[in-house]
């Protein structure tokens, strides 16, 4: 079979590009498919303080285009464009954008997870600006502020505790009046002073796109339909992540909600398929995590493909 790629790494976040960089220094020629969120989570976040190197702290956008660039100049090659489905049950792998079909001796999946978002327009136009899916990237902006965290869950609960080590007062909205979280996880959150529960409660609308920042939020009481403005610096979404992986549904092992099952940080069941970053880390998702397990997906295809070629 002609035109046969080493490595196609799904992916060009964090943890794609890290793939690049090693695979590509490796002179492996990898191709990047750079997927429906080019950049993906670090290109809709401002500045980022946490990626260690960068003293000042560094703009998400920026960091990603400085990682592209490396392992570019090293002879990786990105291509824009949405798997639609991949078949791994013959080698090489096949993997189809829609009518093209690339071929694979070893896949590397960094397609990440994308945030659960309430889909209002103002939110969307604030995402960076005081709209945030990340308490541990964000939450330091807020220090004496106050903030609000959406969600029920274990996450909600989760963000909403971590917040308070920065905010002066944290607003937990939910929808309905009971919580799926877990006992433990709500009654820590029930008992800090500083978070406060508002039930029964929607966001119709961000406040304040104009302005560029949150300064509030129109919220509804769903069981008396009174609605109302509330003051606010910040909205943070705790409603969890959707793992980019259906298109591997039925070759792939997941969990219960759809992330990428691994062994040995990175090895999936099928042999010279890696996976790494978001799609398979439901517990860090960090910049810095994702880089590390690319960095290891990368050492692992180059070690099969050796042992391929051996």
């Amino acid at each position: 079979m002609d035109n046969v790629r080493n490595v196609v790494i799904i992916g060009s976040g964090c943890a794609g590009h890290t793939a690049a960089l090693y695979t590509a220094r490796a002179n492996l020629k990898p191709l990047i498919l750079e997927g429906h969120e080019p950049g993906g989570q670090l290109s809709l976040t401002t500045l980022v303080e946490n990626f260690p190197g960068f003293p000042e702290g560094v703009q998400g956008p920026e960091l990603i285009e400085n990682m592209r660039k490396q392992a570019g100049r090293f002879g990786a090659q990105y291509q824009l464009g949405h798997v639609a489905k991949v078949d791994l049950g013959s080698r090489p792998f096949s993997i189809h954008l829609g009518k093209e079909v690339i071929h694979a001796r070893s896949l590397i999946v960094a397609s990440g997870a994308s945030a659960r978002w309430l889909g209002l327009p103002s939110e969307q136009a604030l995402i960076g600006h005081g709209v945030s899916s990340c308490a541990t990237c964000d939450g330091f902006f807020f220090s004496g502020k106050e903030i609000v965290v959406i969600g029920g869950g274990d996450s909600a609960m989760e963000e909403a505790t971590f917040l308070t080590r920065f905010a002066t007062k944290v607003t937990l909205i939910h929808r309905r009046e009971e919580f799926r979280a877990s006992k433990i996880m709500l009654e820590r959150a029930q008992h800090h002073d500083k978070i406060h529960f508002l039930t029964n409660t929607v966001v119709e609308e961000v406040q304040d796109v104009a302005q560029k920042e949150v300064t509030g939020l129109r919220l509804r009481d769903l069981k008396t339909n009174k609605a109302w403005d509330f003051p606010t610096s910040a909205m943070f979404l705790g409603i969890g992540h959707i793992p980019n992986a259906k298109m591997f549904q039925g070759q792939l092992e997941t969990d219960q909600d759809g992330y990428l099952v691994t062994s040995s940080n990175v090895f999936t069941k099928v042999a010279g398929v890696y996976a790494c970053g978001d799609v398979q880390d439901r517990r860090y998702r960090q910049a810095i995590t994702a880089a590390g397990t690319g960095c290891m997906a990368a050492l692992e295809a180059e070690k099969f493909l050796e042992e391929q070629e051996g």
